[in-house]
């Protein structure tokens, strides 16, 4: 077995996020070291050791198993207590409060019954459950965007009903210049396009005993958070990607594609990388800087690329002609890694480098993508179906798909 050295160990009963973001950066410095030594080694025998090799796999690992540490500390960090934002909360938010938890804990609906009554609109009976209290909802959605890459970065609108139209200009107005006293001739009209985005429902069932709900002490609002937020930010971060649209949120990846020269709206476009499955064995990087400037200037202030783990992992090895890494780590705790001097997102819903694959996704996803959240998270309480135990059917809708169609730009592991 080969040892690494010990500046790259992993302790694992580190717990605090500033120590484990300079171990991040202290093992990264130890796998740079070596994949170094790998690159001399293949100039000077045409071969690289295989215990070099070897020891670079177990830094690498080591490297990502220190970031998802990191990743998860800082999540939890972001996740304060629901009952922080009580103290803002105006009477009536009190009063759905107050009887939304004794719905929760005793099935009781009078009080939610009630609130409908006076036109609140703080219950849905009617639509299959009763509506999360406001702060509890927003906190949710809140933890999801730190979860859900593409929530995080594309632009969110909030509707009441169950589609949201949108009309895009797909070409501009013509235009021209004229003299003051010169007729003004009629310009091309511009075409304008609808484009529907459903809300679709997603839905969680958390299970609790009737012992926690009857333990005073536990806040069923913030045990709901815990309990669904991330596994609706997973759900709907997959369906954000690759969804194709049925029963589910349009990924970005699942509209037509078409190469750069022949795109037309309604369509994404892609750069081959010219080798199928892999980057050119030569010059490699070249096609990033191909498929950064491949993007018109007005979306590239914003822009940012999207991968997995195992894509950013292979790229970790990229270096300039003068010997610098395309990949730099995050600058701050908190903060992004960055290729090229861009924010990478990471996403494990985005394909592995293989034939034909898009495995990376660059653009300005705010103007390339919307997600379209229906109002309210709803709660069904249900005590029957697996006695002891208190089902809690918990649905949400949302929607989303491309709004610009020229915002993004994917590069294709493919010939052409």
């Amino acid at each position: 077995m080969i040892d690494i050295i010990p500046a790259i160990e992993i302790k694992s009963g580190a717990d605090d996020a500033v120590s484990a973001f300079n171990e991040f950066h202290r093992t990264l410095a130890a796998f740079r070291e070596t994949n170094d030594e790998r690159l001399n080694q293949l100039e000077s025998r045409l071969a690289s050791d295989v215990v070099t090799e070897e020891k670079l796999v177990r830094i690498d690992a080591a490297v990502e198993d220190t970031r998802r540490r990191m990743d998860r500390m800082l999540l939890e960090k972001a996740r304060p207590p629901l009952a922080g934002a009580e103290r803002h909360d105006n009477p009536v938010a009190r009063e759905h409060k107050a009887a939304f938890r004794s719905y929760m804990r005793t099935g009781e609906v009078g009080a939610l019954k009630t609130l409908e009554e006076k036109a609140l609109s703080a219950g849905s009976g009617p639509d299959g459950g009763y509506l999360v209290p406001i702060p509890a909802e927003r906190e949710i959605l809140r933890r999801m965007a730190n979860i859900s890459p593409l929530r995080a970065r594309a632009s969110v609108r909030e509707i009441s009903t169950s589609t949201y139209k949108k009309a895009v200009a797909s070409t501009g107005p013509a235009a021209g210049w004229v003299g003051e006293a010169d007729g003004r001739p009629q310009t091309g009209s511009q075409r304008i396009v609808d484009l529907t985005f459903p809300a679709m429902e997603l839905y969680a069932m958390p299970a609790a005993t009737q012992t926690l709900l009857d333990d005073a002490a536990v806040d069923i609002e913030q045990w709901i958070a815990d309990e669904i937020d991330t596994v609706f930010a997973e759900q709907e971060g997959a369906a954000f990607i690759n969804g194709d649209g049925v029963k589910k949120p349009m990924g970005f990846l699942a509209y037509p594609k078409s190469t750069v020269a022949a795109w037309s709206w309604g369509k994404t476009a892609y750069l081959p990388t010219g080798v199928a499955g892999a980057f050119a064995a030569t010059a490699p990087a070249d096609i990033l800087f191909d498929l950064i400037y491949g993007l018109r200037a007005g979306y590239r202030q914003n822009a940012r690329f999207i991968m997995n783990r195992r894509t950013q992992a292979q790229l970790r090895k990229f270096k300039t002609a003068a010997g610098e890494y395309l990949w730099q780590p995050p600058a701050s705790l908190g903060a992004s890694a960055t290729l090229l001097n861009f924010p990478v997102a990471e996403s494990e819903d985005m394909p592995d480098i293989a034939l034909d694959s898009h495995a990376i996704a660059f653009g300005d996803f705010q103007r390339g993508y919307l997600v379209v959240d229906r109002l309210g998270i709803r709660i069904l309480r249900d005590p029957f179906t697996t006695k002891p135990y208190v089902l809690f059917y918990t649905t949400k809708r949302v929607g989303g798909g491309i709004q610009d169609f020229d915002a993004i730009k994917l590069l294709k592991f493919g010939v052409a």
